[in-house]
């Protein structure tokens, strides 16, 4: 007797074509193009969406060093000419040497404080050719502002300035000048002012009211002293 069910046996087998699997099988399922482009298609979409969330991804990157704050060079000072001038005083009032102010007509600038508005005045110191160095009478020292106004007053030694600038035909030695005014002041001479004052530096052409304010000197030693002014 056939073991087969009555079921079993009205069941009709399928035909087998060589090389194709059952339809229910695993390799049949594989060896469907369709099947095939539907996985090459996920497959493609799965590394591109992994790639971009990779691109996405946040990265660490290192900020480049800061640079430090630019320097500003502040540019020195310019030196003070007037600092190495000697500046006279009560406890220092030597503003030059007998041995410098040897030859006649030689001249020193220097300063003197004034004791009253306790500024420094600038002034000068001539040596003449009426005495000898070392005494007293041999040098003349003034202030170097104007009596009046705001000029400086200025030394000229070339004779041919003291001609062509200031008009003085009659110039032999140097003179003092005030360019403002045209004024020139002869070192060589006195004059009297009011109260029977005599001070040297006598006007010889110009309109200024008076000689340059004098300062006195001495000398002690080999040194030429500022002592008072004017």
């Amino acid at each position: 007797m056939s073991d087969q069910s009555p079921t079993d046996r009205y069941k009709a087998d399928m035909p087998q074509i060589p090389g194709v699997s059952a339809p229910g099988g695993r390799a049949g399922i594989f060896r469907n193009p369709t099947v095939r482009l539907v996985g090459g298609l996920l497959a493609i979409l799965l590394v591109v969406f992994l790639g971009a969330r990779w691109l996405l991804r946040p990265h660490h990157t290192e900020l480049p060093p800061a640079e430090p704050p630019p320097k500003i060079e502040v540019p020195s000072p310019a030196p003070d000419p007037n600092a190495a001038l000697p500046h006279a005083t009560e406890q220092e009032p030597g503003v030059a040497s007998v041995a410098e102010m040897a030859q006649p007509w030689s001249s020193k600038k220097f300063f003197m404080r004034n004791g009253l508005t306790g500024e420094n005045v600038a002034g000068l110191l001539i040596r003449l050719p009426s005495a000898a160095a070392g005494q007293d009478s041999a040098y003349w020292a003034f202030e170097l502002n104007a009596p009046y106004g705001n000029c400086q007053l200025e030394f000229v030694t070339d004779l041919k300035a003291l001609r062509n600038e200031y008009d003085f035909k009659a110039a032999k030695h140097p003179m003092v000048g005030n360019p403002c005014s045209r004024t020139v002041y002869d070192p060589t001479k006195l004059t009297n002012l009011p109260g029977n004052v005599w001070v040297r530096g006598a006007i010889v052409q110009g309109s200024d009211l008076r000689p340059p304010l004098g300062i006195e000197v001495r000398v002690r030693g080999k040194n030429i002293e500022a002592v008072r002014m004017e």
